[in-house]
């Protein structure tokens, strides 16, 4: 009986290490975002196309693992998006979070990131507090933040003459941040600031909300928010007549927000972006590669997710595991350097590389279809993001 127990305890034990060997026989990563609201276009199914991209041209192993990317719509919840990243976590044992658009979800996947020790990059959210006060070990903030923007866009126009902002913000932590950070730039050039007003995410009516920055009397109309909230004000504010007295500045502008609005209702619009499609052959090759799968140019974020990933799989390739402590080590170890951009991953998990300086094309200066863009100033990583003596991140001090 003690024998055939023996067994029996093997047999379980063999079945229980087959289980956990199958559980391990692929490389995985989890993808949460935006796939259906206000942000979809500046992400959303083309986001996790570029990064199947990104796995594809690197050959579909890694350590003799096939990789398989996991997407899902949060819904611009953060509970959704959290305990989506738990679950996988807990069930599929992925090994890179990339968390996308929409600065709230964001920040509660980089809290679960840091609890369960993943790799987590995120592009998309612009809230700075990702790599400040809310830093973690584990955390990457890869594309752009608030910081960026406001230094490079906020500075911009004040150095142009708009001295007096309004700001229209999306009320949560990415518009609240990014409102917060342009205004420390507009005082530090000896700007001022006038008012602001707080509109609900995914807002249908701008219309009360434009009339108060119309009675501020300000010269500028800064717009601290994105996606489908940046189209819907822009629209507004021309409907009412309003740029006829304020000059609108995009704090946070795709290239998308352009396509759907048109050179005509945009044209000037100053704007900082972490990168386009137009500025080199290696940009201009792989926007030829992804407009021919989705017959849309890349966004900024698009760009972004490949070389996020491509990333993340030439650091494990070369540390030979996916431990996140090694992976992370790794990657803020090694300078990184793509079509997209060139930098380092700092302590505090801000990967600091140029910024640029945009403008948007008048429609006799387009002379192909999403040739949208002029580039007018390439923004110095070291000028743009937060600096250590501003940082409140314990990892950078």
């Amino acid at each position: 009986m003690k024998h055939k127990l023996g067994k029996l305890a093997l047999a379980l034990c063999a079945a229980g290490v087959a289980v956990g060997a199958a559980a391990q026989e692929k490389v995985k990563i989890g993808f949460v975002t935006d796939m259906s609201s206000l942000y979809a276009d500046v992400e959303g199914k083309n986001g996790a196309l570029a990064m199947q991209m990104a796995i594809d041209d690197f050959g579909g192993k890694v350590l003799g693992q096939p990789i398989e990317l996991m997407s899902a719509d949060h819904q611009n919840k953060a509970d959704i998006a959290a305990s989506k990243v738990r679950e996988w976590v807990d069930t599929q044992g992925i090994t890179l979070i990339m968390s996308g658009t929409n600065s709230g979800t964001a920040l509660a996947v980089a809290q679960v990131a840091n609890e369960k020790k993943r790799v987590h990059i995120n592009n998309g959210a612009g809230s700075s507090a990702l790599t400040n006060e809310q830093c973690n070990p584990y955390t990457i903030h890869y594309a752009y933040d608030t910081v960026a923007l406001a230094k490079g866009t906020g500075a911009a126009v004040v150095e142009r003459g708009g001295k007096d902002w309004f700001f229209l913000t999306a009320d949560y932590a990415f518009g609240q941040a990014l409102e917060a950070d342009t205004t420390k730039v507009v005082l530090a050039k000896g700007g001022k600031v006038l008012g602001s007003v707080k509109h609900p995410l995914n807002a249908s009516d701008f219309s009360s909300f434009l009339l108060q920055a119309q009675n501020s009397k300000a010269h500028i109309l800064g717009l601290a928010n994105a996606g489908g909230d940046t189209i819907n004000a822009i629209k507004a504010a021309r409907e009412f007549g309003i740029n006829k007295t304020m000059k609108t500045a995009g704090l946070l502008v795709f290239l998308t927000d352009i396509h759907s609005l048109g050179l005509k209702n945009t044209e000037g619009l100053l704007h900082t972006t972490s990168w386009y499609w137009d500025m080199n052959d290696a940009s201009r090759a792989f926007a030829s590669k992804f407009i021919a799968k989705t017959k849309r140019m890349p966004t900024d974020v698009q760009a972004a997710d490949y070389s996020a990933v491509m990333n993340y799989l030439k650091a494990v390739q070369a540390v030979k595991t996916t431990d996140p402590d090694k992976v992370m080590a790794y990657l803020k170890s090694t300078e990184l350097n793509d079509f997209y951009a060139k930098g380092r991953i700092r302590p505090d998990g801000t990967y600091a590389h140029n910024m640029y300086l945009v403008e948007v094309k008048a429609p006799k200066e387009s002379t192909k279809p999403w040739d949208y863009l002029k580039v007018l100033q390439t923004l110095p990583a070291d000028q743009v993001w937060t600096t250590k003596a501003e940082t409140k991140c314990a990892l950078w001090k």
